[in-house]
């Protein structure tokens, strides 16, 4: 399997390419923004993306969804509970001040916890994890017998997302993030939506919320 993480759009998230090295099957996570850059890695890898899966529906992980199905041809995925904030696309662009506004499009499917998703032998796990939203999720998954997680907005290198942008509490983030992320063990990888990488053991010992 080839990961491959790198920054796209102006707020700088983070994408991620999972791609199966033989069948050439690949699922993007966040490709919500910088349609090119995530172009420009598809053609290189020469991969073909089934599925586009997203962490949550602000603006920066999701916006661009309909183009990017459109040039990829892939499925765009979403958990359900995410759907108003979906459909709330044009007041966050007004809230960011953006002259564009992202088209809204029809999801091709719902993630829920407990769903694997898979382009050939690429395998990520759903983690609902609610808090910064209400559909927030996160992604899991083994490569060589080590595991990471794409964490979205929920879980950052010593701190944790955001509440009060559509979101519920910060309670629910912290639940959210000792049931569902806090099982796995100290040497799993974290990439979140932002930022730099970190890991379970890191977060369990020094983040101030988690304490």
């Amino acid at each position: 399997m080839i990961v491959e993480t790198f920054l796209a759009g102006p707020l700088a998230c983070n994408c991620t390419i999972l791609c199966d090295d033989k069948t050439k099957e690949a699922i993007v996570v966040d490709g919500g923004d910088g349609i090119p850059e995530v172009m420009k890695r598809l053609e290189r890898l020469g991969a073909r993306a089934k599925y586009l899966v997203h962490t949550h529906a602000h603006i920066d992980h999701i916006g661009d969804l309909g183009t990017l199905r459109e040039r990829t041809g892939a499925q765009g995925l979403l958990h359900p509970a995410d759907l108003p904030l979906y459909h709330s696309l044009r007041m966050q662009a007004r809230w960011l001040e953006m002259y564009e506004v992202p088209r809204i499009v029809d999801l091709d499917g719902d993630l829920r916890d407990g769903d694997r998703i898979r382009a050939g032998g690429v395998e990520i796990d759903v983690l609902h994890t609610p808090g910064h939203t209400p559909g927030s999720v996160c992604f899991a998954f083994a490569d060589g017998g080590s595991h990471t997680i794409l964490s979205g907005d929920t879980l950052f290198a010593g701190a944790i997302g955001r509440w009060d942008l559509g979101g519920t509490s910060m309670e629910d983030i912290v639940d959210s993030i000792q049931r569902k992320l806090l099982p796995f063990d100290d040497e799993t990888r974290v990439i979140p939506g932002h930022g730099p990488f970190t890991t379970i053991g890191e977060e369990r010992n020094t983040n101030p919320y988690l304490q």
